[in-house]
């Protein structure tokens, strides 16, 4: 089976379907960080990070060593529409509900 042109850096470590496991825990961790607290989800991002930025190296290396002409074209994309995108979304304020009053809190009537 051939891999995708340019992927050799990481196809020589694993295989492709070993990588894509990043993809899906990278996943997983950003769906389970989403319902933590505001600021709190830093970690979220961080792991939705990990996939593009692998693969931005691993297109950017190809590039680099002439094993693929394009690597470069794809790797800007990858910083670009992805991880650009992640970290732009990261800075975007969020806001919490406030906590409830104290005495609504005890189900006592305000």
């Amino acid at each position: 089976m051939t891999t995708a042109p340019g992927l050799k850096l990481l196809t020589d470590r694993c295989s492709l379907a070993a990588w894509a496991w990043l993809w899906i825990i990278a996943g997983l961790a950003c769906i389970a960080f989403a319902f933590f607290r505001v600021g709190r989800d830093l970690l979220g991002f961080l792991a939705a990070l990990a996939p593009p930025s692998v693969w931005a190296l691993a297109y950017g290396y190809a590039a680099l060593t002439g094993e693929y002409a394009r690597g470069t074209t794809v790797a800007l994309w990858y910083l670009t529409s992805h991880v650009g995108v992640i970290m732009w979304a990261a800075t975007v304020p969020e806001y919490s509900v406030p906590p409830l009053p104290r005495q609504a809190r005890k189900g006592q009537a305000p």
